[in-house]
């Protein structure tokens, strides 16, 4: 029985519902109130997964429960089931963001910093740009070195690329303006990211390079020579 769409479908999975938790949650939207057993059938969902599932949702401030015999479930109206979701979250991440302050200022954080540090000595710069996979590390790494920069920033790259640059670095790179580095950065034009090259030109020299001689495929940058 299809009780919703693939687009509500997908959505759902976007805040962190499995396939099994949005079938019986919907199941039980459109029920108001039901057991597992009935539910695990509706949403043909197997009967030993059913309890598990309601409960993961109850944890998550999807479903309310009853203690009859047997155990029902109750469904909250989606607006306030996504609310009390928003509100788990929120505090979870005040939660967590809690012990990571504890963390660094702890002599956990001075232990860590030992182990980091003679495992460096361990791993060559080759290893270390090879082991950068996926835009969020590509990202995150970018970051931190144009952060620690402290001569000389160099960067080629396609404006497509730059366009990510900006979005994600642009305030490590206006610091590292600030602090004195020289920035250089040589691209192709494309009217397209035109926005992207007057930005990154109020904080590097910019140079555009003739694509029809130099096309750009690739992307690399250098800090301080490394």
């Amino acid at each position: 029985m299809v009780l919703a769409s693939t687009k509500v479908m997908d959505a759902l999975k976007g805040i962190g519902l499995n396939l099994y938790e949005r079938r019986i949650w919907v199941a039980l939207l459109a029920r108001g109130t039901s057991t597992a057993g009935e539910l695990s059938e509706i949403a043909n969902v197997p009967r030993s997964r059913a309890y598990d599932i309601l409960q993961s949702l109850v944890e998550k401030g999807f479903v309310l429960v009853q203690t009859t015999k047997p155990i029902r479930y109750v469904a909250i109206p989606p607006e306030e089931a996504l609310e009390r979701v928003k509100k788990r979250m929120e505090e979870k991440i005040k939660e967590m963001q809690q012990r990571i302050d504890d963390i660094k200022s702890s002599p956990v954080m001075r232990e860590l910093k030992e182990i980091f540090n003679k495992g460096m000595k361990l791993i060559s710069p080759e290893e270390i740009t090879g082991a950068v996979r996926g835009k969020h590390s590509v990202a995150q790494q970018l970051d931190s070195m144009f952060r620690n920069a402290s001569k000389k920033i160099n960067i080629v790259a396609t404006p497509e690329w730059l366009s990510e640059v900006v979005t994600n670095n642009f305030n490590a790179l206006k610091s590292a303006k600030e602090k004195g580095v020289e920035i250089k950065i040589a691209t192709n034009f494309n009217e397209k990211y035109a926005d992207v090259l007057k930005m990154l030109s109020g904080v590097a020299e910019v140079r555009l390079v003739d694509e029809k001689e130099i096309p750009l495929y690739g992307r690399f940058a250098i800090v301080d020579g490394k």
